[in-house]
């Protein structure tokens, strides 16, 4: 892509995806469910438990940016790719356009972890949706982050174990207040998939 995507309008364009306004459900108004956390916080795997307690579709905010990208790009295959030949900027930009291209209706979605952070991407979800705040503390997200191919996430790339802590201790600090915007803070290390089926109700 050679130009700069500006979130919410320009940049990606796909007929057969446009954004969702209304939302409805058998949870209600707030039928949409977008997940979000710092990375290594389990987004995917709880959300995908979630989706099935639900009976709804789990999507996979990643998985789509790379979908959408793949339509001008072919051979990119990873958010790794896209990092590195655009920069950061430019996948957040993509990030959130293409957040606004899923059909958010009656879905649990799994954002990345910056997503919330950026551009007005935390309000956009609290109007079609609830958004659950995964809430994982600094020590379970240094053991699973170090166990994992920090060379498939470019901001862990290039860390050792004490870089690895300091940069979750940091940047966790720095979201927090962002992440602490949800509707909803739940710890799934602690809790169980219905105690946030039960708190959804």
């Amino acid at each position: 892509m050679k130009n700069n995507p500006q979130p919410p309008e320009g940049g990606l364009k796909d007929k057969k995806n446009k954004p969702e306004r209304a939302v409805s459900s058998p949870l209600g108004a707030r039928g949409c469910i977008f997940l979000v956390g710092f990375m290594g916080s389990g987004k995917t795997t709880f959300g995908k438990k979630l989706a099935a307690k639900l009976a709804l579709p789990f999507v996979d905010l990643d998985s789509e940016v790379i979908n959408h990208y793949q339509a001008q790009e072919e051979h990119v295959q990873s958010i790794k790719e896209i990092i590195g030949q655009n920069g950061l900027p430019f996948f957040r930009a993509i990030e959130s356009e293409t957040l606004r291209l899923i059909d958010v209706n009656n879905k649990v979605i799994s954002t990345g972890g910056g997503t919330p952070c950026h551009f007005d991407n935390m309000e956009w979800m609290k109007r079609r949706g609830m958004v659950v705040f995964l809430n994982v503390d600094e020590g379970v997200l240094f053991s699973r982050l170090k166990n994992t191919d920090l060379e498939e996430r470019p901001l862990l790339k290039d860390l050792d174990e004490e870089g690895l802590k300091n940069f979750i201790h940091e940047k966790l600090k720095e979201r927090l207040p962002i992440y602490t915007e949800a509707n909803i803070t739940f710890n799934p290390v602690t809790q169980k998939v219905e105690d946030l089926v039960e708190l959804l109700k």
